[in-house]
């Protein structure tokens, strides 16, 4: 298939500048993301496994980029699976990754690394969940769109292998994702910080993640716009296991999403449990799932422990979901009105910069 249109000569983008969003002519190479406004130049990198483009992996394309980059950089990735490790170091900031005809279901990045597969020379250890993420963002304003994010490790094929396994790990601020897919079974989408008081902040819109247990997890502020949350059969699970710090009154915020699953028995899946990592006491998880459809797979009673750390001291609260998964119980806390009012993604992520991933609409 061809690239899509908007990544030829003459395209237009949305940008965002001092919190309003305006037409940004980009000439001959792609959109900027909305954190590149004010920019004035943009480079276009090509990554084709056939060799027609710029480089044959991803990896390569973003080892090209100048450590220190201030500048907006597109990659744009041509149908293929790419079978490798990606990792995007906290200097190479302002990178858009596109994948070419905007359809994820054409571009994958894959690799099958869990927490127990042993390091190559590593006298046994295994890489642990952090390392076994397919592909690590550690930089700030990245954008992704129209690509699938994978971790392919089959925990059936490797028994006794500690099964976490990531697909895609954040540990920056300003990372927003349009129209992608992230796959996995144990741990897919890990939304880390950079440290206890960052609040890194993520954006996902109209994208799948699916997975099994904990299959959205960490401390970072994210929202989850218009998403396919999809719960893997064929036994139950936990769709999150938010951590987010005592001192950040935003975790995770789904909003107007499908609750979906594949060959889960109904009532086998909990929206979420409470991470404490490493028996941190002031991660105190803060989930909302606002105006969603639950399929019939979400349990009557969706919140429970972890590790003996009790759902109730966590911040879990819905507000107008509907479907066979919604109802309203002493177990399932509810945002009164007025609250609600104050559960948007501008509460979530705007912060003192503007930002504003939400109203950028040539992302979407």
């Amino acid at each position: 298939m061809a690239r899509k249109q908007w990544l030829a000569a003459g395209a237009c983008a949305v940008a965002v500048v001092a919190g309003s969003a305006v037409a940004v002519s980009v000439g001959s190479t792609v959109a900027a993301s909305p954190a590149d406004a004010g920019a004035t130049t943009s480079q276009k990198i090509v990554v084709d496994q056939a060799g027609t483009g710029d480089f044959t992996t991803v990896q390569a394309a973003v080892d090209s980029i100048p450590d220190g980059n201030q500048n907006p950089v597109a990659i744009v990735v041509d149908p293929g699976r790419y079978h490798e490790l990606v990792s995007v170091p906290a200097g190479k900031t302002h990178i858009t990754m596109a994948g070419a005809t905007g359809n994820p279901d054409d571009v994958t990045i894959t690799f099958d690394n869990a927490s127990g597969t042993p390091i190559p020379g590593g006298g046994g250890a295994g890489y642990g969940t952090e390392g076994s993420a397919t592909v690590t963002l550690s930089a700030n304003d990245f954008t992704a769109s129209g690509i699938t994010f994978e971790n392919a490790f089959d925990p059936a094929a490797h028994p006794g292998v500690a099964s976490q396994a990531v697909a895609l790990r954040t540990v920056a601020d300003r990372i927003a994702f349009y129209r992608c897919r992230f796959l996995g079974r144990q741990d897919t989408l890990y939304l880390d910080a950079t440290s206890k008081t960052d609040t890194d902040r993520v954006y996902v819109r109209d994208s799948e993640i699916a997975g099994t247990v904990d299959f959205i997890f960490g401390p970072a502020t994210a929202v989850f716009d218009h998403d396919t949350i999809n719960s893997l059969g064929p036994g139950g699970g936990y769709v999150t296991a938010a951590s987010t710090q005592l001192s950040h009154p935003h975790g995770f915020l789904f909003t107007g999403s499908q609750f979906v699953n594949t060959n889960a028995p109904d009532g086998s899946y909990n929206l979420g449990r409470p991470w404490h990592h490493l028996g941190d006491t002031y991660a105190v998880a803060q989930v909302v799932v606002r105006d969603s459809v639950l399929g019939s797979h979400i349990k009557a009673e969706p919140w429970t422990d972890m590790a003996g750390w009790s759902w109730a001291a966590a911040r879990y609260y819905e507000y107008h979901n509907t479907g066979p998964g919604a109802s309203v119980s002493l177990f399932r806390p509810q945002l009164s009105d007025v609250e609600a009012t104050r559960a948007t993604p501008a509460d979530y992520l705007l912060g003192t910069d503007r930002w504003i991933p939400w109203t950028y609409s040539e992302g979407r």
